[in-house]
């Protein structure tokens, strides 16, 4: 809930909500809570409202299950459930996280006075409102009014960002906080997201920063971090985060951003017991459990991550949260410790996971992967031999990524304490080392999946040491007068070894030398094609498909219904 300075103006209490919203029959509601009475008492008072659909769950992970499903235009949650540790709170984080709540939709937290000052605080971040228990029904009608005021004020932003046009969301947003409009607080978020959205750093730190000075609010603290974090100002993205951290212990969001600020620095052990705080403050975070899970994979530390992401899988397989990566991870972890019954179940969810989806390629590799370790175990060498050349076919294609790479340097290395030679296994590995090797984090990343394998990681650290040969030898050109030779050398090198650090790097030299190259015009053309096959591939250290979604983010989705309420 926004502060006094970014308060709604009054909206009438009381009234009829059909007077002012004819269509509020249309509307659907989504009740969560535990109590059965409560639950009821709810359903009456929207229906006396004239809210036309009701829809009720007890359980969170329930509530979960049918906002990933359908789009509710109001949801009134519980704060606390016995006999679960998943919170209200909880529920809201992973739906923000996963871009699954839309903005059309009124998210009002029920709270007693308990976890007041919890709810009080995260309304200033997420909540479109929040409501003290006892209630009366007027009290809930007069939220609902000024949450859906809110959401009729800023129509002109949620349209341009449902329409796709971000540029001006975040005009319309910026517009709104220099003339301190109403709603300007609330604006100003969403206007920072959509700026960091578009590459416009400076923007969005202008509007934290102002945000952060008028109110000292957690988010916009968390905000400039991820600006940091995104401009490569690692340190001080740190620095920022530990003292919001001091400050607030239990916002988990400003973890996620640590996290991944410590994977960029290379530092997976800092990164991993990051995550196991996350976990411990959010510990039915499917998103974190795998985080964390991942982490301790490349770690070494196999009891951990079998255990972290058995649990992500026991209450978030069925989730659209859950990444199948966490699968092949427990695939290999049960076949370290060979334990058929275990792997056998993982690689059902394997292969159910690509029967839904065919046409997914990254799921396909993930069932090769499956099967590499399944033919294994039934010592079917030949058929072994061919799913591994399969997943090594790829190492030039285009969507062949970080993922992908690290995921076949572990088979690779898996295999190497088997019976099982591959004569092209040290080719396969220097092919990927060249290709992904564009940072000091992604070459401790890959040395670690080899499992301390001696001679394959003398591989990883000789690709990574020829990479950043290849890019000083390019830039001594530049800096003695001949950026040509320059962009050439690293366009060809870039070319030969997909590497996109080589590729940015002759991008950056021919855009400052441009006037001074004959035929720039031709070679920006060949580099850009190049960046936009391979750099987005291979420029970050990911844990999971998921981790394109931007850790501490608010959620820029729009629903596909008519908010109505």
């Amino acid at each position: 809930m926004a502060r006094a300075t970014d308060a709604a103006r009054p909206v009438a209490g009381g009234t009829d909500m059909r007077l002012i919203y004819p269509d509020v029959g249309d509307c659907r509601a989504l009740i969560v809570d535990g109590n059965p009475t409560s639950r009821s008492i709810l359903a009456q008072m929207l229906r006396q409202m004239g809210v036309g659909q009701v829809v009720q769950t007890s359980r969170a992970l329930d509530a979960r299950r049918a906002l990933e499903n359908r789009v509710f235009d109001i949801v009134l949650c519980d704060y606390h459930f016995d006999h679960s540790p998943m919170s209200g709170q909880d529920l809201l984080d992973d739906l923000r996280r996963a871009q699954l709540l839309p903005y059309s939709t009124v998210f009002v937290m029920v709270t007693g006075e308990a976890s007041y000052k919890h709810v009080a605080e995260a309304a200033e971040s997420a909540l479109d409102s929040y409501l003290l228990k006892p209630h009366t029904a007027t009290a809930l009608e007069q939220r609902l009014l000024q949450a859906r005021h809110r959401k009729k004020v800023l129509r002109s932003i949620f349209d341009a960002i449902e329409a796709g046009d971000f540029a001006t969301a975040a005009a319309l947003c910026k517009a709104r906080f220099d003339a301190r409009e109403q709603y300007w607080l609330y604006a100003a978020r969403i206007g920072a997201e959509l700026f960091i959205r578009q590459g416009d750093h400076d923007s969005a730190r202008t509007l934290y920063e102002a945000v952060q000075a008028a109110n000292a609010l957690p988010w916009a603290k968390l905000g400039i971090a991820r600006v940091e974090l995104e401009t490569g100002q690692l340190p001080q993205a740190c620095r920022t985060l530990e003292s919001l951290i001091s400050e607030q212990p239990t916002y988990a969001d400003a973890y996620d951003v640590m996290g991944r600020v410590q994977v960029e620095q290379g530092n997976i052990e800092a990164a991993l017991e990051t995550f196991r705080n996350a976990t411990k403050i959010t510990p039915h975070s499917v998103m974190r459990l795998q985080k964390q899970g991942m982490l301790a994979f490349y770690a070494g530390s196999g009891d951990e991550a079998r255990e972290s992401l058995d649990r992500a899988v026991r209450i978030g397989i069925s989730s659209k949260l859950f990444d199948v990566q966490s699968l092949v991870m427990l695939a290999m972890l049960h076949f370290d410790k060979r334990d058929t019954k275990a792997f056998g179940r993982v690689y059902d969810n394997l292969k159910t996971a690509h029967e839904k989806r065919p046409e997914s390629v990254r799921l396909k590799r993930f069932l090769n992967v499956g099967e590499v370790f399944k033919s294994l175990f039934e010592r079917q060498i030949g058929e072994c031999l061919g799913h591994v050349r399969r997943l090594a076919e790829d190492v030039r294609a285009e969507d062949f990524d970080f993922e992908a790479a690290s995921n076949l340097l572990a088979v690779l290395a898996r295999l190497r304490s088997t019976e099982v030679q591959i004569a092209d296994a040290e080719l396969w590995i220097g092919a990927v080392a060249r290709r992904f090797c564009v940072s000091k984090a992604a070459s401790d990343m890959m040395s670690k999946a080899v499992l301390g394998i001696e001679d394959y990681e003398t591989l990883i650290r000789e690709g990574h040491a020829g990479i950043m040969g290849m890019a000083e030898k390019a830039m001594t050109h530049s800096v003695t007068g001949s950026p040509a030779a320059a962009v050439k050398a690293l366009m060809v090198k870039g070319a030969e070894t997909l590497n996109a650090k080589l590729i940015e790097l002759a991008s950056l030299v021919l855009q400052r030398h441009a006037a001074k190259i004959a035929d720039s015009g031709e070679q920006a053309a060949v580099i850009a094609d190049l960046k936009r096959k391979y750099c987005s591939k291979g420029t970050q250290v990911a844990l999971g498909g998921s981790a394109s979604r931007a850790p501490g983010g608010l959620t820029i989705r729009s629903g596909t219904a008519e908010p109505v309420a």
